[in-house]
């Protein structure tokens, strides 16, 4: 007998208890035993339509890892991800006469079961030992000798991430373009805990003004007063780092400046979360932090994350509480693979109901978790684009026959967001 092909079935909208709920914030809950690509390809689309509508985006390590250049006979991606940025700093310390005996230290973090640990657990770690080791030594290293290592580490990470975009055309433009080709009530909102310069540069190349918690030109410091207040136009984007940037220095004095170079006594701010409480209160770290909570707790807000896999705890429980604060607030969490390799995200999205995961094979939807549908729909306009069927390893696991959603790509979602733009732009604007 033949097998007759999976349906899919509409899923009831459950309103959000929010009676004011906008319709786009509809938490979907399905009737049938998969979800539908098409449909979720839709709702991401209308939901970034109004120009009424808080739109925040986080774009994480995925982003620049989506830019291929060329190396030798092949490509490599433009900046690698956190475990490749990791495992390059690792060699470069472990080749180095200077830090190679000191680098060891790092043997510490196998005792609390960390026996690869990141850039960043790195940091934190060398950071912790230079705050408590006074002046004695630990493992014959000394405070000087842990300040030396914590800014070879940075140099070494700088070398890596300060990079250009390879052109004028790239998923970070199209973005840009996206955010300057809509005016809009409400500034967009980028979040990034990536180092780079990338999205900086893409918002200049296509003069779109933003601004990022910093003031001035010639030694541009950092103003919590003007984020606070926030009384810039709606036109202008906002930029968060929230993990800092290569071009981040503190000064002797404590003043966080933004310049390529930093001066003799400065500590580069990447990564900043060691500094204690009462210092980083003006700091742009937690001052970063604290903007994604507010913007995903006031009002119907919309954050869409792509290239960010739901492994930084800190950026997780500030997502969490702001959901958990506001039932009109809805994530999309487009993830690049498969559910299977993202656990966290997956951890989150079963305990909280406006946020919609989407993986390349299936999606978590309020809170209810699903395979993709089997059948395509080759008429709808986003087959090809956010979804189609087919072989995709080693991305995804799932069968061929079986729909696979793709705007967990970078290089995807941008196209995404130009062609709506272009289609808005053919019916005269929003």
């Amino acid at each position: 007998m033949e097998k007759k092909p999976e349906v899919c079935k509409e899923p009831v909208d459950a309103v959000a208890p929010d009676a004011n709920a906008s319709p786009l914030l509809k938490i979907s809950v399905p009737t049938s035993a998969i979800h539908c690509p098409y449909r979720q390809a839709t709702l991401l689309q209308q939901a970034l339509a109004p120009d009424k509508m808080r739109v925040a985006f986080l774009l994480g390590a995925g982003c620049p890892m989506a830019i291929h250049i060329s190396e030798g006979k092949g490509t490599r991606p433009l900046i690698p991800d956190l475990a490749g940025l990791s495992a390059q700093v690792r060699n470069a310390l472990q080749s180095s006469k200077e830090y190679k005996g000191a680098f060891g230290i790092i043997k510490r973090l196998g005792d609390i079961g960390k026996n690869e640990p990141n850039v960043e657990e790195i940091l934190s770690h060398v950071r912790s030992l230079h705050d408590v080791v006074g002046n004695g030594k630990i493992d014959g290293l000394s405070k000087l000798d842990l300040a030396g290592l914590d800014k070879n580490i940075c140099k070494h990470i700088t070398d890596v991430v300060k990079v250009n975009l390879p052109s004028d055309n790239t998923p970070y433009h199209h973005l840009a373009s996206w955010i300057g080709g809509i005016q809009r009530a409400h500034p967009i909102e980028i979040f990034t805990p990536n180092y780079d310069l990338l999205m900086d540069q893409a918002l200049e190349d296509r003069r779109v003004p933003y601004f990022d918690g910093f003031v001035g030109s010639y030694r541009t410091f950092f103003d919590i007063t003007s984020m606070e207040q926030d009384n810039l136009p709606a036109r202008w984007a906002r930029l968060w780092k929230v993990h800092g940037s290569f071009n981040w220095w503190r000064t002797l004095t404590g003043d966080i400046e933004r310049r390529i170079d930093g001066e003799e006594g400065d500590r580069q701010m990447i990564y900043p979360s060691h500094l204690k409480y009462d210092q980083s209160r003006r700091m742009p770290y937690l001052a970063m932090l604290d903007r994604l909570k507010s913007f995903l707790a006031r009002g119907q807000a919309v954050l869409v994350t792509c290239g960010y896999s739901f492994s930084d705890q800190h950026l997780n429980e500030t997502i969490i509480q702001g959901l958990s604060s506001n039932p009109t607030a809805i994530c999309f969490g487009m993830l690049f693979g498969d559910r299977a390799k993202s656990l966290e995200a997956v951890a989150s999205a079963r305990k909280q109901p406006n946020l919609s995961l989407l993986a390349a094979d299936g999606a978590i939807l309020g809170t209810i978790e699903r395979d993709w549908r089997s059948d395509e729909k080759q008429e709808h306009p986003q087959h090809g684009l956010a979804a189609q069927c087919g072989e995709m390893k080693p991305r995804s696991d799932a069968p061929a026959d079986r729909c696979k959603f793709l705007l967990g790509d970078f290089n995807v979602f941008s196209e995404f967001l130009a062609r709506q733009l272009a289609q808005d732009e053919k019916n005269g604007g929003v």
